[in-house]
């Protein structure tokens, strides 16, 4: 498979000073910013990681968006959650190829995106009908279409019920998951998984209670701290500024 770019595909422009643009490339397009013009034309072809002069003069390094970049940069109206959450759930819910996973609340689709990279076929349950189309676009356009034939998205309130069985994951971004534990017991086979993101800790609380009363075990709740590192020569320190607090990641089994 070839490695050029090509017509039609996302690429991540890239700065001097790193500030990054996501684009889609198209015959005949034109990427605008502060640094001038650069035509389309100039990256159609080109391998990735190739480097260009703008219009202006300014330099702009052109590669293909990771799965992270593309969840800061993709169109989003709920709030997603962040790649440093995105990876911890993976392991959390030990996604595996074919793993059958009832998502609920599925937002802008970067959950979603994450959970079908790693192989798993999802039943979403979404309240919003522009909220599930988004998601579902923005899988295609990362993803792909075959990617996308993994992923149903339905209209409906998980607190009223899962109409799916045997289900190896129930992964939750909702404000009360504690109101689906029941529902998940009945959804789950025996050894499944349920993980929850709640923003606060009251959350969790409420539903480690529903958990620890609903036939769940081996339960945890955790919290994860990104913190880079300014490393320049012989100056090395922990950068000002560090990205604490998002959410609560709580997991369980059903050991009923």
């Amino acid at each position: 498979m070839s490695r050029l770019l090509r017509a039609g595909e996302q690429v991540m422009l890239v700065d001097a000073k790193r500030r990054r643009y996501l684009i889609t490339l198209a015959e005949g397009g034109e990427f605008h910013s502060h640094v001038g013009v650069l035509p389309h034309s100039d990256l159609i072809g080109q391998p990735e990681g190739v480097s260009v002069r703008s219009s202006g003069g300014g330099r702009l390094l052109a590669i293909r968006p990771t799965l992270s970049d593309f969840v800061f940069k993709m169109p989003r109206g709920a709030q997603v959650i962040y790649p440093k959450d995105l990876g911890p759930i993976l392991m959390l819910a030990d996604i595996f190829p074919g793993a059958r996973v009832l998502e609920s609340g599925v937002g802008s689709g970067a959950l979603s995106m994450t959970l079908l990279r790693a192989g798993a076929e999802i039943t979403g349950y979404e309240l919003r009908e522009d909220f599930a189309a988004r998601a579902v676009r923005n899988v295609t356009t990362f993803l792909g279409e075959q990617a996308a034939a993994r992923y149903d998205v339905e209209l409906r309130d998980a607190y009223d019920g899962i109409d799916v069985d045997d289900l190896d994951r129930v992964v939750l971004d909702l404000p009360e998951p504690w109101r689906v534990v029941d529902h998940a017991a009945k959804a789950l086979h025996p050894g499944g998984i349920l993980v929850a993101y709640t923003p606060q800790i009251t959350q969790a609380a409420q539903l480690r209670e529903a958990l620890d009363g609903g036939g769940f075990g081996l339960t945890e709740t955790v919290e994860v701290l990104h913190r880079g590192w300014h490393i320049e020569g012989l100056s090395v320190r922990p950068d000002h500024r560090m990205v604490a607090h998002t959410g609560f990641l709580t997991s369980a089994r059903l050991l009923k």
